[in-house]
């Protein structure tokens, strides 16, 4: 634990560095919210979920499904484990994202999903721009 007091000065040399796991692809501002994931197990960042219209809880979002969660609408912020019990956590509901960080279910492509989620402002982008 670093040490701070009123002259933090000390021989030696320290280094840190900060390694984004680059989920987060370009300026636009992100919204975020809390929500309820349903039990579902463990839940990586950067899966992207669904919202159970009955429930209003969040799943991993299939396109075969017919609850309403097939309708990719959220971004899952922190890794969760809901394998007992429903839990809240954050979910990121605007934002523009590296399609190659995200966490998707098989029955979705990349292009598939960038459209439906253009139209609640989650933007799934490529992490090498022109």
């Amino acid at each position: 634990m670093d040490q701070i007091s009123q002259n933090p000065f000390q021989p030696g040399m320290r280094q840190a560095m900060f390694n984004p796991d680059q989920l987060i692809s370009g300026p636009l501002q992100v919204v975020t919210d809390t929500v309820v994931i349903a039990k579902a197990g463990i839940l990586v960042r950067g899966t992207i979920l669904g919202k159970i219209k009955d429930s209003r809880e969040y799943v991993i979002c299939k396109k075969d499904a017919t609850d309403g969660s097939e309708k990719p609408c959220a971004i899952l912020v922190n890794d969760i484990d809901t394998t007992s019990e429903a839990a809240s956590t954050g979910v990121f509901l605007m934002g523009e994202f590296n399609h190659h960080k995200t966490n998707y279910d098989a029955t979705w492509t990349v292009p598939e999903l960038a459209d439906e989620m253009r139209q609640f402002s989650i933007f799934l982008r490529d992490s090498v721009q022109a």
